[in-house]
């Protein structure tokens, strides 16, 4: 079995040909799906793919950094609804992003550090979304360790320091398509780092892999991934599945 730790399959791009997607998938071996959520305006989407694909699809709950702006306390409160309701897998994906715009970055450090809040009071793991920000998520999710947060750093692209810095914090990498760039460098950083500390993603339909990039990325494009990371870490197809597959469960409890 793979499990595709982060995916966002409900939105518009797959609307025509979701079931196609999975089927895809699936005969490529990816069983699971996890469900990052974006904002109140995609939870509808995100838990009719939910119960459309029981115990296939799994929702998180969360406030994408990208989506906070100037309703942020709104979006946050649907939020805690949301988890005060029902039980999800994480909190997710939350973050910090400096990337598009530095207008809310005061804000965006208040969505993070109340949504780790959340996740320890259900003790429920996050799912970490961080661009030209990532010392500074790092050093939030620091002063979170002693009280036992963990989780993923979704989509991770920083250096071998960067990713010591996390695994010490408790944390796996979450590892997709930038592998496959040549120019990303990734290869040469998870060369040095051990598969236990990996799981498998996609960010579908974001970030499609070699030699599909460009178009819309989906599931069953994780093989590529796992090829590649089985040539990087000199292992067998199996042994990166096996191996990943077993840290997904440890961090969602499966």
């Amino acid at each position: 079995m793979i499990v595709d730790t982060h995916c966002h399959l409900y939105v518009d791009e797959f609307k025509n040909d979701i079931d196609e997607v999975i089927r895809r998938a699936e005969q490529e071996g990816v069983q699971k799906f996890y469900l990052p959520a974006i904002d109140s305006s995609e939870i509808e989407n995100l838990l009719l793919l939910e119960s459309k694909y029981p115990a296939r699809c799994i929702a998180m709950m969360g406030l994408h950094p990208c989506s906070v702006k100037e309703n942020y306390l709104e979006e946050l409160w649907v939020v805690k609804e949301w988890l005060a309701k029902r039980k999800f897998a994480a909190v997710g994906e939350i973050g910090l992003d400096f990337y598009w715009d530095k207008t809310f970055v005061a804000q965006q450090y208040e969505a993070f550090r109340m949504q780790i809040e959340l996740s320890l009071q259900y003790k429920l793991p996050i799912v970490i979304h961080t661009r030209n920000a990532m010392q500074e998520t790092i050093d939030v999710v620091k002063e979170y360790t002693p009280a036992g947060v963990k989780g993923i750093f979704h989509c991770f692209g920083g250096t071998v320091e960067n990713a010591n810095e996390i695994i010490d914090a408790g944390f796996y990498l979450g590892i997709g398509g930038v592998l496959t760039y040549k120019k990303s460098g990734l290869a040469e950083v998870l060369g040095q780092i051990d598969l236990k500390h990996m799981v498998l993603e996609t960010d579908s339909p974001y970030l499609t892999p070699v030699p599909f990039r460009g178009k819309r990325n989906e599931s069953s494009y994780l093989k590529y991934v796992v090829e590649k990371l089985a040539e990087v870490k000199k292992v067998s197809v199996e042994e990166v599945t096996n191996i990943t597959t077993a840290n997904a469960e440890k961090i969602f409890g499966i």
